[in-house]
């Protein structure tokens, strides 16, 4: 049990008040009106993301009293559930009214009965974390209708041009590719931001998967991770990744790709189908949080910038709050990404050689059940070609990335 000093001053001294000299704005914000004030607002994200930086700039827009606490401070060390009421008298006593503002919640056993007396008390209460799986599911359980989640991620393209100061073009496309939107690892430069992504791998594989979950080694978790990350856009089944990866089993492997979702370093695009069976079991494509993470820790010694293009079409579509599927016909024909307003095809450049195969993909993708009334839009994102096409009375765009991420 902490000591009521060692809250009280914990409290007095909250954490990263002030915005940083190079602060950026995120593009996209939730909206947490007074009216939402009833519900807790979650921030969820891979760490580094820029989960602290959006809740100062939402504390700060918002104004009026408010408290910060993380978590994560080493003065907290050891804090659970029999530190909440010493908690909750010093913010009635000494912060009567004031929001409360929780960073990295996941450090603490049964944060959520925190949250929820902070809510039943009438304050507005904001919160952050690093495990998607965790939180949703004690969310779901303790705070069912009370809260409003927001996923965060790295940078977006424009968010990247605004931060690095470039227009966006061809070459700033390339850029955003092999460096990605982590803001630390572009402050440090080209030479030292791929070092601090190689260390923040390390630092999520041990902290927020070995340590949470008590596992032996890390070494198979880490082969895993890599192996994800160098072949992203690939169906990749539970069985194959045990046996090539000579991993101990077929459920060990589910458990650490689950490990890997949760702390938000790779996304699971499922495959679409009309059935729900074949939907759960068709093995997944995965794709890293972020292209450059994926590309400093990536063992291929040159980087493949149509694999890039693909994840960073992917976060984009996470970013706008799609959750798209890839589809296809197994030797006929496969499409990237299908949602119910959109089907898109990532490749780096449309030529002779791939057009037939592109297309096919689209016009197939177009005619699945779920559109919008209307259809789909089809689309062929590549790195700088721009173009209009027709194909069985069907319009297609072909558009530069660097004109279509956000």
């Amino acid at each position: 049990m902490l000591l009521r000093e060692t809250l009280a001053s914990v409290l007095v001294c909250p954490t990263a008040l002030r915005a940083a000299d190079r602060e950026l704005s995120r593009h996209v914000r939730p909206d947490w009106s007074p009216r939402g004030s009833a519900h807790a607002l979650v921030l969820t994200g891979v760490r580094r993301c820029g989960k602290s930086t959006l809740q100062g700039q939402i504390r700060r827009a918002l104004k009026g009293r408010a408290v910060m606490l993380n978590l994560e401070d080493t003065r907290l060390y050891g804090m659970g559930p029999e530190d909440f009421s010493t908690l909750l008298s010093i913010l009635e006593a000494d912060h009567p009214r004031a929001a409360v503002y929780l960073d990295e919640v996941q450090e603490v056993p049964e944060w959520q009965r925190l949250v929820r007396a902070l809510l039943d008390a009438g304050r507005r209460v904001c919160l952050t974390g690093s495990n998607a799986s965790l939180l949703g599911r004690e969310l779901g359980t303790k705070l069912t209708g009370r809260h409003l989640p927001h996923e965060v991620y790295p940078f977006s393209f424009r968010e990247f041009l605004e931060f690095t100061g470039q227009k966006a073009g061809p070459h700033p496309l390339d850029d955003y590719l092999i460096r990605g939107g982590f803001a630390g690892a572009l402050t440090a430069g080209p030479e030292q931001g791929p070092v601090l992504l190689r260390e923040l791998l390390r630092d999520v594989v041990h902290r927020d998967i070995v340590s949470r979950h008590s596992l032996r080694s890390a070494r198979p978790l880490m082969t895993l991770a890599l192996h994800l990350i160098a072949h992203p856009g690939q169906p990749l089944s539970l069985q194959a990744l045990a046996k090539g990866l000579s991993l101990p089993s077929v459920a060990h492997t589910g458990r650490m790709v689950e490990y890997l979702q949760d702390a938000w370093l790779m996304l699971a695009v499922p495959r679409y189908s009309a059935s729900f069976k074949h939907r759960v079991t068709a093995p997944p494509k995965y794709y890293a949080v972020d292209t450059g993470l994926a590309g400093a820790n990536s063992p291929n010694a040159t980087p493949d910038l149509g694999r890039k293009l693909e994840n960073a079409v992917l976060l984009a579509l996470r970013r706008r709050g799609a959750t798209p599927t890839f589809a296809a016909a197994p030797h006929a024909w496969e499409c990237d990404f299908v949602t119910a307003d959109l089907a898109i095809q990532c490749c780096a450049r449309l030529t002779p050689e791939n057009r037939k195969r592109e297309i096919r993909g689209l016009v197939a993708a177009a005619g699945l059940p779920g559109g919008v009334r209307g259809g789909r839009e089809l689309l062929v994102i590549t790195l700088d070609q721009e173009d209009a096409l027709r194909e069985d009375g069907l319009s297609i765009r072909v558009i530069p990335a660097w004109k279509w991420l956000d």
